[in-house]
């Protein structure tokens, strides 16, 4: 049986949009990057934890990103979290923002674990890798 995407909830502000009264394109990375963090948090894993225990920090490697509809000023979002694809030191991320039941944005995002002095690439924890529901 498929693992549900993890959720995260945004609501949008006044910050977050443009002189058009709608969401800034590039603020849909932001709320990827939030709901990204909160995920890794729900399996139990904080970015600075990480980063104070191990050295260790995820980076953005790469996005590709698909526009449908645009949000609006108070609108709650819920945006998805489905790792894809795993590797040693990288991973696909599969995401999606929503309003209600409408898909608004989708995107995948490449993520590649680096060590926090020296942005080395660098094995993702394997304890990381195990809490990954499969």
């Amino acid at each position: 049986m498929p693992v549900k995407p993890f959720e995260h909830r945004v609501r949008v502000y006044w910050e977050d949009t443009d002189a058009g009264g709608i969401v800034f394109y590039a603020n849909y990375l932001k709320f990827f990057e939030r709901a990204r963090t909160e995920w890794l948090r729900s399996i139990g894993f904080g970015q600075q934890a990480m980063r104070e225990d191990t050295g260790l920090i995820f980076v953005v490697a790469s996005t590709s990103v698909r526009y449908l509809q645009s949000a609006r000023l108070d609108d709650e979002l819920r945006v998805t979290v489905e790792p894809r694809e795993t590797g040693r030191a990288s991973m696909n991320i599969f995401q999606q923002a929503f309003r209600g039941e409408t898909l608004l944005t989708e995107g995948e995002i490449r993520i590649g674990c680096v060590e926090s002095q020296t942005l080395k690439s660098s094995r993702i924890p394997q304890a990381i890798l195990s809490a990954i529901p499969q």
